[in-house]
């Protein structure tokens, strides 16, 4: 049983580990222990044989329906001679292990858990790693513990035609032609230091305007929307149609060129080989961004890189990226990919 609740980026650096599971145990059943969200990943990858769906987020551990929750998922999680990977490395998700009555439950070690207290839900524990890391590189070390040596990225990830067909159709009504490459600039982010400003955005749209691209804004939230329709007004680029989890992975699968800060639009786009130009401020590249060599990053280390923070009152790390700069790496990510 893999356990990886949470994020849907996790959740895509985590379908290496996946794979290498499913080569190694062909045999095997395996389960995937995953938030509700997620679950329209997992939808898209086959060899899955039972996903469950943790319905827990957000619900205070002292009410009842917490706890009418977890009874339902103690019966759900249960296998015979079970083994539990935690990826996740929360107390929850540690809690979430022990009670689904696997005799051995592995995890990483303490000083790589998110919430060291999940550490007492493991009966074997993988050896202290680097965080410097990419997360890729860490979910595959863990799996040293069943047996695997395994280091190249595998993301068995399937799109139906019908979706893809329907994604086409929605950009259509947008001015899109296949004719036309197709660039899309994620412009939003779920932690605002992870938010490029309007206005640089705005500016790089600008540069980018070329007669054989077709440019589109793409958001999630109505605060990303928001952001989106900002840049509209400053650049007249079309806005994304509304768009499911899965239809935004059946775009970025379409696209020439991703432009986006540290998102599930990245990581989806980066599992799919399409090119992309991440701009990464609190976060770590080499830690969480793109792996390829097609892939180009815009980032400026300082004084308090990598802090991770989710507010910060002056984003010096983004402040140093200038549009500039992203539109040269675009120029080189588009012209290396002809």
């Amino acid at each position: 049983m893999i356990i990886r609740l949470s994020s849907l980026g996790d959740i895509i650096h985590t379908l290496p580990a996946f794979s290498a599971l499913r080569k190694k145990f062909s045999e095997a059943k395996i389960s995937w222990l995953v938030e509700e969200k997620g679950k329209e990943i997992l939808d898209f990858v086959p060899g899955i044989d039972k996903t469950i769906v943790a319905r827990t987020q957000g619900w205070p551990i002292h009410t009842r329906k917490f706890w009418r929750e977890i009874s339902r998922l103690k019966k759900e999680m249960r296998g015979g001679d079970q083994v539990a990977l935690d990826f996740q490395g929360l107390l929850k998700s540690g809690l979430l292990a022990f009670l689904s009555g696997a005799e051995k439950r592995i995890g990483f070690h303490r000083k790589n858990l998110r919430e060291p207290q999940a550490a007492w839900f493991y009966t074997d524990k993988l050896e202290k790693i680097p965080e410097t890391i990419h997360v890729i590189d860490k979910n595959l070390k863990l799996l040293t513990m069943v047996g695997i040596r395994e280091n190249r990225y595998e993301f068995p990830l399937v799109i139906p035609e019908e979706l893809v067909r329907s994604v086409k159709e929605k950009l259509s009504r947008t001015g899109y032609s296949e004719e036309k490459k197709l660039v899309v600039y994620n412009v939003g982010a779920a932690w605002k230091t992870k938010r490029w400003f309007a206005d640089r955005w705005a500016r790089l749209i600008e540069m980018m305007k070329r007669k054989d691209l077709f440019l589109l804004l793409l958001w999630g939230s109505e605060e990303e929307r928001a952001l989106a329709e900002e840049v509209h007004k400053k650049t007249q680029t079309p806005l994304s149609p509304s768009f499911s989890l899965k239809e935004v992975m059946a775009l970025v699968n379409q696209a020439s060129l991703l432009v986006s800060g540290d998102t599930f639009a990245l990581q989806a786009a980066c599992a799919f080989s399409r090119p992309v130009v991440g701009i990464f401020g609190p976060t770590n590249p080499r830690r969480n961004g793109p792996f390829k060599a097609q892939d180009k990053v815009a980032f400026h280390e300082i004084e308090c890189s990598y802090c991770y923070r989710r507010a910060c009152r002056d984003p010096e790390c983004l402040k140093k990226i200038i549009p500039e700069e992203v539109a040269e790496l675009c120029s080189q990510a588009l012209d290396k990919n002809e």
